[in-house]
């Protein structure tokens, strides 16, 4: 489980990107995590796992304060933090496996990371999350021959691949198109179900939360202003957070391409049968 306590970012010029966040996120829980540019979503994902200081408060994953560790206790506790990244953060030059392995250089020895002899239940294990993933016959290909939404699924198994007890998603979908971000999300969802792995997932598409997150944080000025289920995002909430907007069109409009995308799928699975 993890949980933020008061958690506080003043960056050196005075700016307050986070004031007193607290919350906590069971096991198996989705989080989608909303809020205007500037609201202090990334800042947040980023304090988790220190790749930003927080200047307040404390951050424990399963009783581990993360804020109080240093150098090799922090390294050691960032392995079981897996993070996916809205630019994917891929090595384009390595194959798709290179890549998912790259999700063990912090349990394997030096020597075996910089040969690239990774031990064989670690491949073993990639194997598999690529099968998962849906990439099992792209192992061999180079990174920078992928499209996007199949980049994003290799994000995807190298932090599985990391075993964590932890994900943290950045914006997995600014880079897909309609399609392809449903097709990230039920695939991040799935897995986190799966495997009863919690997850926060920095999202700017709301109607997209609410159709594959289980819990909405929504944040504005670094502050949270809603921490409920989906359904909770009425007009009003959505109008606090963001401002004016004309919500009622953006969820029809969401609905229909779904409605649609599922009628494929139903189709898809009838030919199947029939075959």
């Amino acid at each position: 489980m993890l949980s933020v306590e008061n958690l506080t970012k003043v960056y050196r010029t005075g700016d307050k990107a986070l004031t007193d966040v607290s919350f906590t996120v069971p096991r198996g829980q989705v989080v989608g995590l909303i809020g205007p540019s500037g609201a202090g979503k990334s800042t947040l994902i980023r304090c988790v796992n220190r790749l930003v200081e927080p200047s307040a408060g404390s951050v424990r994953l399963n009783d581990l304060d993360i804020t109080r560790l240093r150098s090799g206790d922090l390294r050691r506790a960032r392995r079981r933090i897996g993070m996916i990244f809205q630019e994917y953060a891929l090595v384009e030059r390595l194959t798709v496996m290179e890549n998912v392995l790259s999700g063990r250089l912090g349990y394997v020895p030096f020597w075996r990371s910089f040969t690239r002899r990774f031990p064989p239940a670690d491949i073993a294990k990639a194997f598999r999350l690529l099968d998962r993933v849906g990439l099992s016959a792209h192992a061999d290909k180079r990174a920078d021959a992928l499209s996007g939404g199949q980049r994003q699924r290799v994000g995807i198994a190298r932090a599985l691949e990391q075993d964590p007890d932890l994900l943290l998603v950045d914006e997995p979908t600014a880079s897909l198109d309609p399609k392809t971000s449903r097709q990230i999300m039920r695939l991040i969802v799935e897995i986190c179900r799966e495997s009863g792995l919690p997850a926060i997932i920095n999202i700017h598409d709301v109607v997209l939360a609410q159709q594959f997150a289980d819990r909405i944080i929504g944040l504005q000025a670094g502050r949270v202003v809603f921490d409920g289920p989906p359904a909770g995002l009425t007009e009003e909430v959505l109008t606090r957070i963001y401002g004016e907007e004309d919500w009622t069109a953006m969820r029809q409009a969401a609905a229909e391409d779904e409605a649609a995308e599922a009628e494929q799928r139903d189709e898809a699975k009838k030919m199947m049968r029939a075959l």
